[in-house]
């Protein structure tokens, strides 16, 4: 069986017992201490998994905000997006996966201990990669320790490097200018997926211009996750969704955060819910506010 939206803990643990070409990824990350989700990592994670830091592995290169808001990559090939986590280029991904021994015939897991808010990152990435065989750990590391499952420390044993080949894109990805040309038209609808606060303007922590892109809707990533930790039921999230759009067509639907991590939550769900396949703005408002030429509104 091929799992491409959510794995429970307990079908994880079958997946493993059975043998099947597999291999597990930690996403978990902080923004504020980049170094703490690695070292979460070495202290306690599922069995044999691969850790997958956001900012090194899951994103180009990339230096300090320049003076107006814009993320200078500093590698070779060009990355895929702008932003504060500006995509690698596919290719750059390939090596990658690579690198860590995951080949085209594996199913992907993915985790962390975030509320899902990273590991989201690497879901979308394979599927982008043309890898559909990808799926969101349930509730994340506490879903597995809850049911029982066991748990390492430390460094992973090194896999044989592989050769994962790259397919068609799975899902699509828009750049800023894709965005500013379809501004306020009825074939785009933006998802907001930052907290209401930093939506409306009222703060802003990250980035140098405070505020969201003109007609951008706001659903929070974290209202997706119930009060156990897993994602709400497909039916309450259709529900949610429905609401949020309002009659809007869910094809149109473009998600956007601050820099195209804590969108995918939203898509997850809208996938989980039956909506479909989006699109993803991985620059998100880190790239979109860099420039001071494209319009901002806040409220």
């Amino acid at each position: 069986m091929t799992y491409t939206t959510l794995i429970s803990a307990t079908d994880l643990q079958s997946l493993i017992a059975s043998g099947a070409p597999l291999m597990v990824f930690d996403c978990s990350f902080d923004l504020t201490q980049p170094s703490a989700g690695a070292q979460q990592y070495a202290d306690a994670h599922i069995p044999g998994a691969t850790y997958a830091n956001l900012d090194t592995d899951l994103s180009a290169r990339h230096g300090a905000p320049g003076a107006t808001g814009t993320v200078t990559a500093q590698e070779a090939d060009e990355p895929a997006s702008g932003g504060r986590h500006p995509l690698p280029s596919r290719e750059r991904f390939a090596m990658w996966l690579s690198s860590v021994g995951f080949a085209n015939g594996m199913q992907a897991v993915v985790y962390d201990r975030n509320g899902a808010n990273y590991c989201g990152r690497l879901w979308w990435m394979l599927k982008w990669a043309g890898h559909d065989a990808v799926a969101v750990l349930d509730g994340g590391l506490q879903a597995w320790q809850a049911a029982g499952g066991a748990l390492a420390s430390g460094a992973e044993p090194a896999r044989f490097q592989s050769n994962f080949e790259l397919r068609a894109p799975l899902r699509p990805l828009a750049s800023a200018a894709d965005v500013q040309a379809a501004l306020q038209q009825p074939g785009q609808t933006l998802i907001d997926a930052r907290g209401a606060p930093r939506y409306r303007g009222e703060v802003e922590p990250l980035d140098p211009v405070a505020g969201h892109i003109p007609g951008a809707l706001n659903r929070p990533f974290t209202e997706n996750i119930g009060a156990d930790g897993r994602f709400k039921p497909a039916a309450v999230l259709r529900a949610e969704f429905e609401t949020l759009l309002a009659g809007r067509d869910p094809a149109t639907v473009v998600h956007q955060c601050g820099s195209g991590v804590s969108a995918l939550p939203n898509m997850l769900a809208m996938e989980v819910a039956g909506l479909g396949k989006t699109t993803l703005f991985a620059g998100s408002w880190s790239e979109w506010c860099s420039d001071p030429s494209r319009p901002v509104e806040r409220g």
